[in-house]
């Protein structure tokens, strides 16, 4: 008697659902909506938020925050935290215009303010890679010792030159000619930072450096099965950040023409604050050197609307920065956990 067996069923896959957006860009995406209904919102209740010397000063005053959020964003990719920024831009600024004002080239100085602040940043990056020491607390003994560094140099305000070669950084320069004062104009300052943008995104997305502090960010152990530099990578991570904070030095202090042992107080939550409203998730792995640059606008936005109101203190500037950050910070957690159901 012959038995005849059934044909193997196969089960139909449903295609897996494509979406919109990716949630790894949501924070990034909801980043740029937030600064859109920012401009509309400023430009129906105060006016000439698009005008064209509103984006000239906001990106003039902003510039050196971008730097700083730039260097963060190699950071907090990779997993770890930079502390110290704030202070080593209050040491680099004061060494630099003590520097200036003793008689050294102006020039001579700005490479020696970006090389010590590279040199903070390779000191916290040899405390975390080689002594295992938590990010959090290497670049807060980092923060310390910057800081006290700062005051010794002097506790009184550094003054440059107005005609200090200096404060050429800082000179306007008039891009468009609009009507009345309404002139689109930048300053070298604000083309450094261009250029330090363009350069973080082609090493973060270019390179395999850029690869590797991604990869780190999502997994540290698995990228070294992988055979990856981490060892090299992490340092390097902590170089860029703390040459990040010699540039926005240079900066702040051409901009301003003076320096301080107590300059960038705070300056490294600033920089925290723009580059997780940018989209860069605080677990690593995920984020973007333009959502930072996004992030900074936001916040220096803030302060433009603010002020233009009038009306609201400005110690609400840093209750209004902490609420979009608590936002930001629930929205990340929300795509983290629909990252690790999938």
């Amino acid at each position: 008697m012959t038995t005849v067996t059934d044909a193997p069923r196969t089960l139909a896959v449903p295609a897996p659902r494509r979406r919109l957006i990716d949630p790894r860009t949501l924070p990034t995406v909801a980043a740029v909506a937030i600064l859109a209904v920012m401009l509309v919102y400023g430009q129906l209740a105060y006016g000439k938020i698009f005008a064209l010397n509103t984006i000239s000063n906001l990106l003039i005053t902003n510039s050196y925050l971008i730097i700083l959020a730039v260097g963060l964003t190699f950071v907090i990719l990779a997993g770890g935290i930079d502390l110290s920024v704030g202070a080593v831009v209050a040491f680099t600024s004061v060494s630099g215009v003590m520097l200036v004002n003793a008689g050294v080239p102006p020039v001579l100085a700005m490479v020696v303010m970006v090389a010590t602040g590279a040199l903070f940043g390779l000191l916290s990056g040899v405390l975390v890679q080689y002594f295992n020491v938590q990010p959090f607390i290497a670049t807060l003994a980092m923060m310390f010792l910057a800081r006290g560094l700062a005051s010794i140099l002097s506790t009184a305000p550094e003054r440059l030159a107005d005609d200090s070669g200096f404060r050429s950084l800082a000179t306007e320069i008039k891009l468009i000619d609009g009507p009345k004062l309404n002139d689109l104009v930048v300053t070298p300052n604000v083309l450094i930072a261009v250029l330090v943008v363009a350069a973080g995104f082609v090493l973060l997305h270019r390179t395999r450096l850029g690869r590797t502090v991604y990869a780190i960010g999502g997994s540290e152990q698995s990228a070294t099965l992988m055979g990856l530099p981490v060892a090299r990578t992490k340092l390097w991570i902590y170089v860029i950040s703390g040459t990040c904070a010699g540039l926005a030095a240079v900066v702040y202090t051409a901009k301003l023409g003076i320096a301080q042992n107590i300059t960038g107080t705070g300056w490294e939550l600033d920089a925290i604050a723009a580059t997780v409203i940018g989209g860069t998730l605080l677990t690593g792995g995920a984020g973007f050197v333009l959502g930072s640059v996004v992030g900074a606008l936001v916040l220096g936005l803030m302060n433009v609307l603010i002020t233009r109101d009038g009306t609201i203190p400005a110690e609400a500037t840093t209750i209004i920065t902490g609420v979009v950050l608590l936002a930001f910070v629930v929205l990340q957690r929300a795509v983290t956990r629909t990252r690790r159901r999938e």
